[in-house]
């Protein structure tokens, strides 16, 4: 990202980091003490993600998403980020996950205005400490599932009813979603989407299907598993998945936490069962959102290559794409 790039709106400079009193109270530190003692690599992703959402606040709105954050996450972030602009880096820390966050949300409203009438679902599998159902007002005619670890879902609800009750008038926290129900369970599990019927979820209603920066963290078998029982949902109803998806390259980055992956997701969804597949790569028209300018950005560099080209030809470095997809399915006509 070019220097102009790093800049925020006004060419103002990246804001001092700053934390209220509630987030350095002790009740709050104490809550993050245990998920850095206690969760794992993959459940600590999430904490990691709410930090990118809060730092790049000037183009994602999320009232919570430094209290789910934690001091810690947002420091190493802003930490990074500092760095990249000192060394006018064409990519800043957190720029994807900005501009992923803001495909998502584009796409979750377009999906949701696509159905015909009638009550919608939305599924967030592997939720983490995402705050859709607090934050987009595309959700108010939506009852919002979110389901992930349970201990990741208790610590969620506790860190969101201390932000509640700290709030003052001015700043109100509530829920946009119609409805809002959480649901424990591994989906790597074959149990997951009984515990989410047994929740309130109905298999013949409009659903979109939500899954940000979760299948590479799956076996090649758990991630296929999900992806074929969503599939199955479109023989039932009208049904939206939006996903990302690793190239073979990018789970280099950290085999020991990267696992799924393909390289040709439009290929994989269709067999699977879902239609209509759209895919784009960050910098996309529809993937920037004005953050992905500079032409010799990594990623536009990528863009311009086939995807089939797995080895940069400039320097020889690994390709390492993310793709995100956008499916659908309907339920076939049959003609009496």
């Amino acid at each position: 990202m070019s220097e102009q790039e790093n800049q925020l709106p006004g060419d103002l400079a990246w804001p001092e980091l700053n934390f209220s009193d509630f987030i350095l109270s002790d009740s709050v530190k104490e809550l993050h003490m245990s998920v850095d003692n206690e969760w794992d690599p993959l459940q600590r992703t999430a904490c990691q993600t709410a930090a990118g959402r809060a730092l790049w606040k000037h183009v994602i709105h999320d009232p919570v998403a430094e209290v789910l954050a934690g001091e810690t996450y947002l420091r190493s972030l802003y930490e990074k980020i500092r760095k990249d602009q000192l060394n006018n880096a064409r990519e800043v820390s957190g720029v994807i996950l900005a501009v992923r966050t803001l495909w998502f949300d584009s796409k979750l409203e377009a999906a949701l205005s696509s159905f015909d009438g009638g009550e919608a679902q939305v599924v967030l599998l592997g939720a983490g400490m995402d705050a859709r159902a607090y934050r987009l007002n595309c959700l108010k005619g939506s009852n919002v599932f979110e389901v992930d670890f349970p201990k990741l879902l208790q610590m969620k609800a506790t860190l969101l009813q201390a932000a509640m009750e700290s709030a003052n008038e001015h700043q109100q926290l509530t829920v946009t979603a119609k409805s809002l129900t959480r649901v424990a369970a591994d989906i790597r599990d074959d149990d997951w989407l009984e515990k989410l019927q047994r929740s309130g979820f109905v298999l013949e209603r409009n659903t979109v299907w939500v899954l940000e920066g979760i299948l590479y963290y799956l076996s090649h078998h758990h991630a296929m598993q999900v992806l074929k029982t969503i599939a199955d949902n479109c023989a039932l109803t009208p049904t939206v998945l939006l996903a990302d998806f690793m190239n073979k390259s990018s789970t280099a980055l950290s085999q020991s936490i990267f696992h799924f992956y393909s390289d040709w997701p439009d290929h994989l969804l269709p067999s699977l069962g879902f239609s209509d597949i759209k895919l784009s790569q960050i910098g996309d028209p529809d993937a920037h959102f004005g953050l992905m300018h500079d032409p010799l950005n990594l990623f536009n560099k990528l863009r311009n290559l086939p995807r089939s080209v797995q080895t940069h030809p400039d320097d020889g470095t690994p390709c390492h794409r993310l793709y995100l997809v956008q499916a659908s399915g309907t339920p076939k006509q049959t003609i009496p």
